[in-house]
C-alpha cells in the first residue's frame, strides 16, 4: 500500500488529505485562525468549582469555560502545584525541576473542593476541543508527544507502548530511555520507536526537553491569564508526526512556507526521506490534480454510495451516530438472500472503516446492517470490521452483532466531527427562484474583467470558473479567452476548478489572493 498527503493551502484555509493507493482515507481542514488545538498548554485561573461533578471550570480564553474533572488532575497533581508557586514566585531564576521535590501522589477517590479553590493558578493541557455546546476538555497530566516518544514531567516511570509484542524489545527499550532520561521526567515509548537506536531516541528527547523548558519559561513570565504557554504544532506536522511510516511516496504541498515547515521535520526524524517532500507549481488546484476534490464530494453527505450500488446512510445526532446499511438497486447473487446479504455487509464494513477515519467520527457509534441468518457470517463480519478497523490511529472498540443484528462501535473523540457540506447553493438564482440567462455569463465575466483592468488597473489575475464553463471559454480558434488578452492584455488567465458550481467564479491575484469581484446581491 502506498500514501501521499496532499496539502492545500488557502489564503482562509488549510485542508490535509491522506491518501492509501490514491483512495482518499483521511481528511482535515481547519481555518487559518483557528485556535485551541488538542495538546496546547495554558496557565489558567479557576472560574468555578462543581462539587456535585467533582470537577471545575477553567477559562481558557474560550467562549466557554473548559471542563477539568477531579481525576484529570493527575497522580502527580500536588507535584506540579507546588513547582508552579516555585516557578511564579520568581520571575528572575528559574527554579530547576531537577531540583523538584516528588510530593504523594493525589488520592482517586478525593474531592475537587479539598484540592482547588477559585482563582487558583493551573497548568493545563486541551485534550479535546469544543464540540457542540460543550467547552474544552483539560488535564494536568502534562504531555509533549514526539515522533517515537512522549515525555511526561513529574514522574520517574517509563511506560512501553503494549503494541510491542517482544518482551526483549521492551526490556531494552525501557533500559536504554532510563539511562537518557533526565530526573523527574516520565517517558512513554510509543509503537515506532521499535528497533530504533538511541541516538535518535536521545535526539527527540533533547527536543521534547528543549519544548518543556521554553513552556516553563513563558509560565515564569506570565503576565495576564489565561496565557498560552505551549502551542501544539501545526495541523500538517502534527498530523505527519503520528502517521508518517515508510510507505508515504509523496507529500505535496502548494504552499512554500508550509513547505519548508514539514521539509525542516521531515529532515529532523527522517532524513533518507526527505526527498518525498514536494512543493506543488501545478496550475490545476492541488486538490484537483489529485483527484481529491471529485472524493469529497461522493465521500461525505447523508448517502455515501458503495459497491455494485448499495450505500449507507450517516446520521449524527448529539448522542451517538447511526448508520444503516442499504442494498440499493444490486443484482440479487445467484447463490441466495444470505449470500447476498453477506456480500452487502462485508462491502459496508470497508466503507464504514474508511468514513470513521474520513469524518473523524467519536462517540457511540451504531450500525444497523441487513440482517444474517447465519451465525458464521455474523462473525466474519465482525471479523472483517475489526481486521478494517486496524489501521485507525484512534482508540476504539467493537462489539459483535446484537440479536437486533447491531453492532456497536465506539471511538475515541477528540474534536468535532468532520462535516463537509456536498450541497451547493445554487449560484445562478442566489435562492430567488428566478435566473438571468446563463448565456449572459459570459458577458458578466467580461464586464468583471474590465472593471478589473480599466477601473482598478489590475491587469494580471487568474480567473477561476467551473470546468465546462472554462472548456467554453477556451474552444475554438479564436477563443473567448483569446479575445480577452487580445483586448485586456496576456494577464488574463483562466483556471478550471471543480470546487466551484456551475455559474460560480472567483478571481486571484498570481500569488493566489483572493480578489473580491461580487456585487452586493450575490453575497446575501
Amino acid at each position: 500500500m502506498t500514501c501521499e498527503v496532499i496539502v492545500d493551502v488557502q489564503p482562509k484555509k488549510i485542508a490535509i488529505a491522506l491518501t492509501e493507493d490514491k483512495r482518499l482515507v483521511e481528511y482535515q481542514e481547519e481555518e487559518q485562525q483557528a485556535s485551541f488545538n488538542v495538546g496546547n498548554i495554558y496557565l489558567a485561573r479557576v472560574r468555578k468549582l462543581m462539587p456535585g461533578l467533582n470537577a471545575c471550570f477553567v477559562n481558557v480564553g474560550h467562549e466557554r469555560d473548559a471542563f477539568l474533572h477531579y481525576l484529570d488532575l493527575g497522580p502527580q497533581f500536588h507535584s506540579y502545584t507546588k513547582y508552579l508557586k516555585q516557578v511564579l514566585s520568581d520571575k528572575k531564576n528559574l527554579f530547576p525541576i531537577s531540583r523538584a521535590s516528588i510530593q504523594p501522589e493525589l488520592p482517586k477517590d478525593g474531592s475537587v473542593q479539598n484540592n482547588l479553590q477559585v482563582g487558583q493558578e493551573l497548568l493545563v493541557q486541551i485534550v479535546k476541543e469544543p464540540i457542540s455546546t460543550k467547552g474544552p476538555r483539560l488535564t494536568c497530566e502534562i504531555t509533549f508527544p514526539g515522533r517515537f516518544l512522549v515525555l511526561v514531567p513529574f514522574t520517574d516511570k517509563v511506560n512501553v507502548s503494549s503494541k510491542i509484542k517482544s518482551s526483549a524489545e521492551r526490556a531494552r527499550l525501557k533500559q536504554l530511555i532510563q539511562s537518557i532520561k533526565p530526573k523527574n521526567f516520565g517517558v512513554i515509548v510509543r509503537t515506532v520507536a521499535e528497533g530504533k537506536r538511541v541516538a535518535e531516541l536521545d535526539q527527540e528527547l533533547m527536543i521534547l526537553l528543549k519544548r518543556w523548558e521554553e513552556a516553563i519559561a513563558r509560565v515564569q513570565q506570565a503576565k495576564e491569564l489565561p496565557c498560552l504557554c505551549y502551542e501544539e504544532t501545526s495541523r500538517t506536522v502534527a498530523l505527519l508526526r503520528d502517521l508518517f511510516n515508510p510507505t508515504y511516496e509523496n507529500i505535496y504541498i502548494n504552499d512554500a512556507r508550509i513547505y519548508d515547515e514539514v521539509r525542516d521535520y521531515v529532515q529532523m526524524i527522517a532524513p533518507e526521506m526527505i526527498e518525498i517532500v514536494k512543493l506543488y507549481k501545478g496550475k490545476l488546484p492541488i486538490f484537483d490534480n489529485f483527484d481529491v476534490t471529485r472524493q469529497i464530494k461522493t465521500s461525505f453527505g447523508k448517502t455515501v454510495s458503495y459497491k455494485h450500488g448499495a450505500y449507507l446512510i450517516i446520521e449524527h445526532t448529539e448522542a451517538l451516530h447511526v448508520v444503516d446499511v442499504n442494498s440499493g438497486n444490486r443484482m440479487k447473487n445467484p447463490d441466495g438472500q444470505e449470500a447476498n446479504a453477506l456480500e452487502v455487509n462485508l462491502g459496508a464494513a470497508d466503507e464504514l472503516a474508511r468514513q470513521l477515519r474520513l469524518r473523524d467520527m467519536g462517540g457511540i457509534i451504531v450500525v444497523d446492517f441487513i440482517d444474517m441468518a447465519v451465525a458464521e457470517d455474523r462473525q466474519k463480519l465482525y471479523e472483517r470490521m475489526v481486521e478494517n478497523m486496524k489501521r485507525d490511529r484512534a482508540r476504539h472498540n467493537i462489539l459483535p452483532l446484537s440479536k437486533f443484528g447491531l453492532m456497536q462501535i465506539t471511538r475515541q473523540r477528540v474534536r468535532p466531527v468532520m462535516e463537509v457540506s456536498v450541497d451547493e447553493v445554487c449560484p445562478t438564482c442566489l435562492g430567488k427562484g428566478t435566473i438571468k440567462s446563463s448565456f449572459l455569463f459570459t458577458d458578466v465575466l467580461e464586464e468583471k474583467i474590465d472593471k478589473l483592468v480599466t477601473t482598478l488597473g489590475i491587469r494580471s489575475f487568474v480567473l477561476h470558473v467551473h470546468p465546462y464553463v472554462a472548456a467554453y471559454i477556451n474552444q475554438g480558434l479564436i477563443s473567448l479567452k483569446r479575445r480577452w488578452q487580445m483586448k485586456y492584455g496576456l494577464g488574463v488567465r483562466i483556471m478550471p476548478n471543480q470546487r466551484l458550481a456551475f455559474l460560480q467564479y472567483e478571481f486571484y491575484t498570481p500569488k493566489g489572493e483572493e480578489i473580491d469581484m461580487k456585487d452586493e446581491d450575490e453575497m446575501k
